[in-house]
């Protein structure tokens, strides 16, 4: 009998136990979230998030989150493209640095960038000259969601190029194709699934980041608070339902997005499975 099939106990004692994990730690938080948000019912649910400091902290997450995506699509692939289809010295030394925001602790990274753009920075005299506010404004924010989201797109689609090798697109370069011509129709069809699941990832981490852009955002309600922060800011003002209300928008918009996840992995391996 293969272990697949098996129905010993160990197989119901690790069932339940993953049950168990999840019901704790995940379903009844989420419940929770939920039964809160709607405590006091649906119209004051409803005010809580067209609160026009709530819609104004929506409209900047998803901006911030667009723009981390944008830019990370465009890194991801030139990152990935560079490090498995050409040799060069410093390869591995790039790769670390690509991994290096996943090591950082996200209030560092907001600290970097207060260090290179503040007041204190040679730069900011270059910058306020041209009107030009990083910190305590929006610009921060961007760049702080996508120094933490970088590697993302990067690290999924580099295992597929490495796995692909270099043998179809060096048969279609002696056939006289060009770099992007190779790209569009050669490596981009092997890549599309790993790319959109990174985009996806990417999506998720930047809608709920809240160390870096709290060090950069100076929580001017309105202006540069982000959902997280604002949800953080209500919670110390004692405003749970609004606080839990606000929640409950981030958790709808990781639901999506997981479902997209989900979506994204079944059709990928439909499509390696007629392949084969």
């Amino acid at each position: 009998m293969t272990l697949r099939n098996n129905s010993g106990p160990v197989k119901w004692i690790l069932i339940i136990l993953v049950i168990l994990f999840l019901a704790v730690f995940l379903i009844l938080p989420l419940v929770y979230i939920l039964m809160t948000a709607l405590g006091k019912g649906v119209e004051v649910y409803k005010a809580s998030i067209t609160d026009k400091y709530a819609v104004k902290a929506i409209q900047l997450t998803v901006q911030a989150t667009l723009w981390a995506v944008a830019v990370n699509t465009i890194f991801g692939i030139a990152a990935a493209w560079c490090l498995t289809k050409y040799a060069f010295r410093g390869k591995k030394i790039i790769s670390t640095f690509i991994d290096l925001p996943v090591t950082v602790s996200p209030i560092i990274a907001g600290l970097i960038y207060v260090l290179t753009f503040g007041r204190q920075s040679f730069l900011y005299p270059i910058l306020d000259s041209r009107g030009i506010q990083i910190i305590f404004a929006v610009p921060g924010i961007i760049l702080a969601t996508i120094f933490v989201t970088f590697p993302f797109i990067s690290r999924e689609l580099i295992p597929v190029l490495n796995a692909q090798g270099t043998d179809e697109e060096e048969a279609a370069a002696l056939m006289g194709a060009g770099t992007f011509t190779i790209f569009r129709r050669v490596t981009f069809p092997h890549i599309k699934w790993a790319l959109l699941y990174g985009i996806v990832l990417c999506t998720a981490r930047a809608m709920g980041e809240f160390g870096a852009v709290s060090v950069l955002s100076g929580h001017l309600r309105g202006k540069t608070n982000t959902l997280p922060l604002y949800i953080e800011l209500l919670y110390q003002g004692y405003d749970y339902t609004g606080a839990f209300a606000a929640s409950s928008i981030l958790v709808i918009m990781a639901v999506l997005v997981l479902i997209l996840r989900l979506f994204l992995e079944r059709r990928g391996q439909k499509e390696l499975d007629i392949h084969k």
